[in-house]
């Protein structure tokens, strides 16, 4: 609980300091609302010419597109330490939270958050709404419980390709950016269902890494196209995937020389 406690803390200490400039800070979150708006623009051009993409009609597309979304703002946003790790490299700031009394990876989480990003968990909540009220599906406690673990799975998938990034950095000093394909891919490729885009695409994002686990089979169970409980665990096993990117980084935090700064 004090750790939860501390980290609350760091929070509230993030928000009253971007806060202290509102008018910028609101400004970002209309910026980050207004570019995941445009998301949405793209998808409503599609269906005006298309009646459906690989067999998923508009509320469905915006479903699976929402859950991308959101899940990928909230990692962007409490996981912005790992995202932008090269810099605490460079400048030396891991060196001071090296030799601080807490896990590196709780001060690496706490030390930066884009709370801007809330605009585009706004934009996605929105979307989600829609296609929820709007689509076809009949709800279940099931379903919710599925729809619930995209998200967060989503949000511990992303986080966990962060903390891989930021790895990279151990030994490159500078985040490699084909990691982008993965993280800022993933979310912008992820506003359709995998399947889209070929099934050697879908294996590699369902057992390589886990991206589908969290968008495509479980959006199936939710559909009825998939009745096997194995798709609605799927964003749970999807979650696994946190322990192979921990382990990398505790490989770099053990081959780590200080900067000397």
């Amino acid at each position: 609980m004090g750790v939860i406690r501390l980290y609350i803390n760091f929070f509230f200490m993030h928000l009253k300091s971007q806060m202290q400039y509102k008018k910028s800070f609101i400004a970002f979150i209309i910026g980050r609302f207004m570019l995941a708006a445009g998301v949405l623009v793209g998808i409503i051009v599609m269906f005006q010419r298309y009646d459906s993409v690989k067999g998923f009609v508009f509320e469905e597309i915006l479903l699976c597109s929402s859950v991308v979304i959101m899940a990928y703002a909230l990692a962007n946003c409490f996981g912005r330490g790992f995202n932008t790790f090269a810099s605490m490299i460079a400048n030396g700031e891991f060196d001071r939270i090296m030799v601080r009394p807490r896990n590196e990876i709780f001060l690496v989480l706490s030390n930066r958050m884009d709370l801007s990003d809330f605009g585009a968990c706004l934009q996605a909540l929105i979307i989600l709404t829609y296609a929820v009220g709007a689509g076809s599906i009949n709800w279940t406690a099931d379903k919710v419980f599925t729809l619930i673990m995209m998200i967060l799975s989503g949000v511990i998938i992303f986080s966990s390709l962060f903390i891989i990034y930021a790895s990279l950095c151990f030994f490159t000093l500078e985040g490699l950016e084909f990691m982008n394909i993965l993280t800022e891919g993933g979310k912008n490729f992820g506003q359709y269902p995998y399947i889209i885009y070929g099934d050697h695409v879908l294996k590699f994002l369902t057992f390589v890494v886990p991206l589908a686990l969290f968008q495509y089979h479980p959006l199936l169970y939710i559909l009825e196209r998939e009745t096997s409980k194995l798709y609605m665990f799927a964003p749970v096993l999807g979650t696994l995937f946190v322990l192979p990117s921990y382990a990398f980084w505790r490989f770099g935090v053990r081959k780590y020389k200080s900067t000397g700064s």
